[in-house]
């Protein structure tokens, strides 16, 4: 009786995986050393930024975590007959990813420097960078997955998709923005971001993953149309949307059951408070999860 199923191609797969990895994590360290124009060791372990080093974990654990995900999605024979093919969905993937960091830091979150801030090693900046990073990770590999892209067409159907899946996360930051505002007289959120209220970036960056958990939960319900543009934009933004109230109905509830009787914005906002900061992150990505868990095909 053989104990250890494993054959010389799973580990041939592990290899390419592997290396593949170790290349992608060398890139962004130089890139991350050519941005901060210093060596990322001496941010790291002479300065010791611990914002930096968050930010520089979470990039590792995208890398990691999109790698992981097509090692399942795509068989070595598949690889072997089609390696373009791989190379193209490999840089997509990491395309869009970075295209949607982007647009969390230019559009999203344009009034707060969320490089210079971690630099300056602000954990808050840090934990709300690393939130997004993450976030976006969750909706490219839940697009890939709602379209399992097959040609030109479905590949713009993509591209449009996830364009829409920004227009939400940036509906829900503003929202997220005027209740912050509505609670502290008018104080603006990306301008507390700088202010180092760790407790403040935990809980945008659990609302961020939840909600692309969530997504995620809409973009596995959603039956995907070949080819067809509007009726794909109809699904995806009424499953999505549908997820979307879900996750903070939810998580309203579980917060008033965990957490009774306590103000958790002021606890959060005016007392720098991280362990209820830690809870609500916890709420609203356990819930993200539970929604996949409940609406995945």
């Amino acid at each position: 009786m053989s104990y250890l199923s494993l054959s010389n191609t799973s580990f041939a797969a592990i290899a390419i995986s592997f290396i593949v990895i170790c290349i992608t994590i060398i890139s962004l360290r130089l890139y991350s050393e050519y941005r901060a124009k210093k060596a990322l060791k001496d941010e790291l372990a002479q300065r010791d930024n611990f914002a930096m080093g968050i930010s520089f974990a979470s990039e590792i654990i995208v890398v990691i975590a999109t790698m992981a995900f097509l090692f399942d999605e795509i068989s070595l024979n598949t690889a072997q007959s089609h390696p373009v093919k791989v190379i193209i969905l490999i840089v997509l993937l990491f395309s869009f990813i970075k295209i949607g960091h982007l647009i969390h830091r230019k559009w999203i979150l344009s009034r707060f420097n969320e490089e210079a801030a971690i630099l300056k090693q602000n954990v808050c900046a840090a934990m709300v960078d690393s939130g997004m990073l993450i976030a976006n990770c969750i909706i490219t590999l839940g697009l890939y997955t709602w379209t399992h892209i097959q040609g030109y067409s479905n590949l713009l159907i993509a591209i449009v998709s996830f364009f829409v899946l920004q227009g939400i996360f940036s509906i829900d930051s503003k929202i997220r923005e005027r209740k912050f505002a509505s609670a502290n007289q008018g104080a603006s959120l990306q301008s507390n971001f700088n202010h180092e209220n760790t407790s403040i970036g935990i809980r945008y960056a659990g609302k961020s993953i939840g909600l692309s958990l969530a997504l995620y939960a809409g973009l596995s319900s959603a039956v995907f149309q070949n080819g067809k543009m509007v009726e794909n934009l109809f699904t995806l933004v009424m499953h999505c949307g549908v997820m979307w109230l879900l996750l903070y109905c939810l998580a309203f509830i579980i917060k008033m059951v965990s957490l009774p009787k306590i103000n958790t914005a002021l606890e959060v906002d005016h007392q720098d408070n991280i362990g209820i900061a830690c809870i609500e992150f916890a709420v609203f990505c356990a819930v993200g999860y539970l929604l996949i868990s409940m609406f995945s095909i």
